[in-house]
C-alpha cells in the first residue's frame, strides 16, 4: 500500500445551481492530504481564477470553500488521489464518468469547466477535443475545456491560462 492509497478523497465544493463548476481530473496528493483543492505548490489555479476575474482576491488553498461565495464550485471526475493524473488509467476515468455526469445533473450548474482534455476525452470517448466552449452540454450544463493549471503543464504559461479562463468568465457573465 502506498501513501496515496491511504489518502481520503477530496470533498467537493458544490451547491445547487452554481454559475460555474471547475472540474479537475482527480485530486493531487497534497490536495488530498491537506483536504484543500489545488494545494500543490506548483498549481496555478487560484492565481489564474483571480486574474481571470472569477474572484476579487487571490484565494489561498486553505480557504478554498470561499469560492462558493462567487458562484463557483470545485469537483473532480475521479475521486482517487494521485501524484500525477497520468497515473490514472483511461478505464478508471471512463468508469467514473457516469457517476460524475449524475453529480453534475444533480447540482445543475450553468457551466462546467473541464481543466484539461484528459478526463473529458475518456468519459466521452472522443479524442479530438478543442479548447474553449464545446457544442454539446454535459449533464445539462454548458461545457468548456481550458488548459489544466497544474505546474506540470508547461505548455501554457500564466498569461495563456488567464486568457483561456477569462474567456469563460466573460461568457458566463454575459449569459447571466
Amino acid at each position: 500500500m502506498t501513501d496515496a492509497d491511504s489518502l481520503q478523497s477530496l470533498p467537493d465544493l458544490l451547491e445547487p445551481n452554481l454559475s460555474v463548476v471547475f472540474c479537475g481530473i482527480n485530486p493531487g496528493i497534497r490536495a488530498a492530504s491537506t483536504g484543500h483543492h489545488f494545494a500543490g505548490r506548483g498549481n496555478r489555479f487560484w492565481r489564474v481564477v483571480h486574474l481571470a476575474g472569477f474572484t476579487p482576491e487571490h484565494i489561498r488553498p486553505e480557504d478554498d470553500y470561499t469560492i462558493l461565495r462567487y458562484g463557483c464550485g470545485l469537483t473532480t471526475v475521479v475521486p482517487r488521489p494521485t501524484a500525477q493524473a497520468a497515473e490514472l488509467s483511461r478505464s478508471e476515468i471512463e468508469l467514473a464518468g457516469n457517476a460524475f455526469r449524475r453529480k453534475i445533473e444533480r447540482y445543475a450548474p450553468r457551466h462546467i469547466v473541464f481543466l484539461g482534455k484528459m478526463a473529458l476525452s475518456a468519459i466521452s470517448s472522443t479524442r479530438d477535443i478543442d479548447w474553449g466552449r464545446q457544442t454539446e452540454p454535459f449533464g445539462g450544463a454548458r461545457m468548456w475545456v481550458v488548459p489544466n493549471p497544474s505546474g506540470l503543464n508547461r505548455a501554457f504559461d500564466l498569461d495563456a491560462l488567464v486568457t483561456a479562463y477569462r474567456e469563460v468568465r466573460v461568457a458566463v457573465a454575459s449569459a447571466a
